[in-house]
């Protein structure tokens, strides 16, 4: 994160530098920490920030799964989203909410639940895997590191220990050359990507792994079913094979900080024709739309600042 940001901590806008945990702090020793990702666009309407209310929304059934209180409401949070973007001066940001245990003791259970952090931090983020990914694809590859499995840790839940698997799958792609990992489950049957969920399209058809494939149920995910269903297509939930990745027409991943980003090629196989393909390419305008006005916002996700 830029220092030239302020980060609100624990009710208040505090210089960069002031913002620090006791080295004993729970989630430094055991991950006890949850978070979001939002990212607040550029628009004709001025600044606005993308399903901000779905994301707060997790982050407190993330922190409630996890026993984590937080002693500030949805609607203080929102208000220090706007609050710390607008101190920043920035017109497009990504944001991140984060709640942490404290110094509450060096017991696996903590026992005081009293001692939460909370912050918000923003800084100017473009396209997470680059500009020309955004545009031409990038080049994955199927890891040898798999998600947890069901009952393990809940992957619905967007914790900070559950990225140390996500680190892993990150790392070995990189060391092979590739931009980004992509992750079987337990069954080994595809999952989703570092910090991704993953679509493929094959005649037309467009499918990607259902909830119960260890993923995180990511909003942009959650928004391109309801693009799709705009463009008068469908997603279809359902188990898919590292072949089918192999020979889909297209694929993409979403998130918050990759957005729709195109998969070109997976170990070495180019999907389709490469590239972009033309039903992402759609979902893409779609997508992108909502912030340049293409795309009108049925559903209310813009909050403007």
């Amino acid at each position: 994160m830029n220092s030239h940001y302020r980060i609100w901590f624990n009710g208040k806008i505090r210089e960069f530098d002031d913002c620090k945990v006791h080295v004993q702090s729970h989630a430094l020793h055991y991950g006890s920490s949850v978070f979001e990702g939002i990212r607040a666009y550029k628009t004709a309407q001025g600044t606005a920030f993308f399903r901000l209310d779905d994301h707060l929304k997790r982050l407190f059934y993330s922190a409630s799964i996890y026993r984590i209180p937080i002693r500030y409401s949805h609607e203080e949070l929102r208000q220090a989203c706007f609050d710390t973007v607008r101190d920043a001066g920035l017109e497009s940001a990504y944001v991140r909410p984060l709640v942490m245990r404290g110094n509450c003791g060096l017991g696996v259970i903590p026992r005081d639940s009293d001692t939460v952090e909370v912050a918000i931090m923003v800084d100017s983020w473009g396209a997470y895997l680059g500009e020309d990914g955004l545009k031409n694809g990038i080049r994955a590859c199927v890891t040898s590191w798999q998600r947890v499995a069901p009952n393990t840790i809940p992957s619905g839940v967007k914790a900070g220990g559950n990225y140390l698997s996500s680190q892993l799958i990150g790392y070995e792609a990189r060391d092979r050359g590739y931009d980004e990992g992509i992750a079987l489950g337990h069954d080994g049957l595809l999952s989703e990507g570092v910090g991704e969920n993953l679509f493929l399209i094959k005649d037309g058809r467009i499918l990607t792994p259902p909830a119960s494939a260890s993923i995180l149920g990511g909003i942009t995910r959650d928004t391109v079913f309801s693009l799709v269903a705009g463009l008068g297509m469908e997603v279809v939930e359902q188990t898919l094979s590292r072949e089918q990745l192999y020979g889909a027409d297209e694929a993409f991943f979403t998130g918050t900080a990759v957005e729709v980003t195109p998969v070109r090629q997976v170990d070495h196989i180019t999907i389709g024709e490469g590239g972009c393909g033309p039903v992402t390419r759609r979902i893409q305008t779609a997508f992108f739309g909502l912030f340049n006005g293409v795309t009108e916002d049925t559903h209310n996700w813009l909050a403007y600042l």
